[in-house]
């Protein structure tokens, strides 16, 4: 039996400050890389330490711009030929995850695109965490590890009284409704969902309200937070039926074009998104609540290097969705 001695812990330039705390949980350092660009724009890569023989988890995050995407893709393929003896890509922000169907005439499908090169380059595992669509784990021909930020957003919402029957659980659209049922299980709280109409990529318009939210404390649960359209009109067509506050929870804090305006904008009282995209250069306001996954990502990491179960992370919770 092979015995991998060493783990190494790589990352581009997608989310440095996530990479480091995970890094810090393991107690262990980034490795040297060497991760920039020429003068025309082309991606130079190069791992500036031996790796030989290594466990590698190469941490990066997809979201644009595509260059996120061309640091991992060349990162794996650099790990591959420096004789690296495990691979595996750690992605807490799987980009370009809702082109996951042909849904129109001549589309592509490119969430299974994207799982194919990162196969063909030479990762040997995989692990992402809240995938827009459960099923694209299915995309990988390779072992992957899906985590939920369910328990970091449950002991979040404990910590500050959100249970019980004066809250209520608002899907903003039907793809999330199994994410809200686990929320609202978990925090004895009522559902209700957002029936809503998209006419246009990135134009929502809101139809009807299943469920009850009069005099309630409603929260909005989301897989992630883009335009914030969805959100803040959801946000809007709720307080119009009569709720007393607003607090939209979202994974991956996408927050793209007039999103941060538009939510500040909005009746939601506080917004609380991870840090799975890194946020250091978008001007958030008190709004906005962070919520650490280094901890859920660099224990998994560690289970997979010691080979244990990673599924057990999730035995106190009821994520089967």
């Amino acid at each position: 039996m092979i015995v991998r001695e060493e783990l190494k812990i790589v990352t581009g330039n997608s989310n440095r400050r996530l990479a480091e705390n995970i890094a810090g949980y393991l107690g262990e350092r980034l490795t040297d890389c060497t991760v920039t660009k020429f003068s025309d724009g082309e991606i130079f890569v190069q791992i500036n330490e031996n790796i030989r023989g290594a466990d590698v988890f190469i941490i990066q995050s997809t979201n644009p711009p595509a260059d996120n995407l061309m640091e991992l893709l060349m990162l794996t393929e650099a790990a591959r030929r420096a004789s690296a003896m495990r691979i595996t890509a750690v992605i807490p922000y799987y980009g370009y995850a809702r082109a996951d169907r042909k849904d129109r005439p001549r589309v592509a499908i490119t969430a299974k695109l994207v799982a194919n090169i990162i196969t063909t380059v030479g990762a040997d595992r995989v692990i992402t965490m809240d995938l827009h669509a459960s099923q694209i784990q299915g995309f990988f021909d390779l072992p992957h590890d899906h985590l939920y930020s369910a328990t970091l957003f449950h002991r979040y919402f404990r910590e500050k009284g959100l249970t019980g029957d004066d809250l209520v659980v608002v899907s903003p659209d039907v793809g999330s409704i199994k994410l809200a049922r686990i929320t609202a299980n978990s925090l004895d709280a009522s559902l209700a969902i957002v029936d809503k109409r998209r006419p246009k990529p990135n134009q929502t318009k809101v139809m009807n309200l299943i469920g009850a939210v009069e005099d309630k404390v409603v929260l909005i649960r989301d897989d992630m937070v883009d335009t914030g359209g969805t959100l803040c009109k959801a946000a809007e067509f709720v307080m119009n039926r009569g709720a007393k506050k607003v607090i939209a929870a979202c994974t991956h804090g996408v927050l793209s074009g007039e999103a941060i305006e538009r939510i500040n904008e909005s009746p939601i009282s506080r917004m609380v998104i991870t840090d799975s995209i890194d946020h250091a250069n978008k001007k958030l306001t008190e709004k906005f609540d962070i919520l650490p996954c280094a901890e859920l990502i660099g224990e998994a990491i560690k289970r997979i290097f010691d080979e244990e179960s990673v599924s057990s992370l999730f035995e106190d919770h009821p994520l089967v969705i």
